[in-house]
């Protein structure tokens, strides 16, 4: 017998059923009778972002409170606006003729009538490195919609970091750990209240949802240096989200003086000891 899984979207594949030798009972919801099913499968299924999508559906910005540069998704993260191939079309947002694009759109299709921007993302997750505090840091987190043409209801967002064992508090979201390595606590699942941020409305002035995250400081583990303070990986939805370079992170204050100096210095003592320079 074989299945296939259409909801909620494409990229599961699912092996083969296996019959229950006891089929499955339900109570009724006033607890007073049981029913019982004619039979039952059991059905393993995974998803692969992968298969289900061609191109990436999110990407992750940065900037830190010592630094007045915005490290911005990476360019065409999830497609071009002069690509042909990209999925769906875009938009401007103070175009005249949203409405009736988004009236036209395709409600049953997959691709996405994204807001044109350099990254062309229906979802931008921005990690905000906000305060350094003696034994805190402080972060801000903001997802954004880019999306017109879907609403993210009961959205996740996971974060890997190697500080989400020290985090301390939260606000706007729920939170709870993950531990894919056992013991190692690194990886966090995030996801709106109920009836408050639980729904992420499409692209406009209230597509978006944010959060503070405070976490404890380590002092044998903490650093600001090697865009130590940002996350390793974030996934909206499950999907991965399109990171930018290392390269790209904000520098510390002082990083570029250093790497001057010690050109510098080897260069003067060559020339000090060479007599004939």
């Amino acid at each position: 017998m074989n299945f296939t899984l259409k909801a909620p979207g494409p990229g599961y594949t699912c092996g083969p059923a296996t019959k229950l030798d006891e089929p499955t009972k339900f109570t009724t919801p006033d607890g007073r009778r049981k029913t019982q099913a004619h039979m039952t499968w059991t059905v393993t299924c995974t998803y692969s972002q992968f298969r289900a999508l061609r191109y990436p559906t999110c990407c992750l910005s940065l900037s830190v409170f010592y630094s007045d540069t915005l490290v911005t998704c990476p360019k065409c993260s999830c497609g071009c606006q002069d690509n042909s191939t990209k999925p769906g079309i875009c938009v401007e947002g103070n175009s005249p003729y949203l409405g009736s694009v988004m009236n036209g759109q395709d409600k049953n299709g997959l691709a996405p009538l994204v807001q044109c921007t350099t990254h062309m993302c229906p979802i931008r997750v921005h990690w905000h490195v906000k305060a350094n505090y003696k034994e805190y840091l402080r972060v801000k987190i903001t997802v954004t919609n880019f999306n017109y043409g879907m609403n993210y209801s009961q959205w996740n967002l996971v974060a890997q970091h190697p500080n989400v064992n020290s985090l301390t508090s939260i606000t706007s979201f729920n939170y709870t750990a993950l531990n894919p390595y056992g013991l190692m606590n690194d990886t966090a699942l995030l996801w709106g209240i109920r009836h408050y941020n639980d729904y992420l409305l499409t692209a406009g002035p209230d597509g978006y949802v944010q959060s503070e995250l405070l976490f404890r400081k380590d002092p044998s583990t903490f650093t600001l240096r090697a865009g130590w303070a940002f996350p390793r990986r974030v996934y909206f939805n499950g999907d991965k989200c399109v990171t930018p370079p290392p390269d790209a992170y904000p520098w510390l204050p002082n990083a570029s003086t250093k790497s001057t100096v010690s050109v510098i210095v080897p260069l003067v003592l060559w020339m000090l000891a060479n007599p004939y320079f």
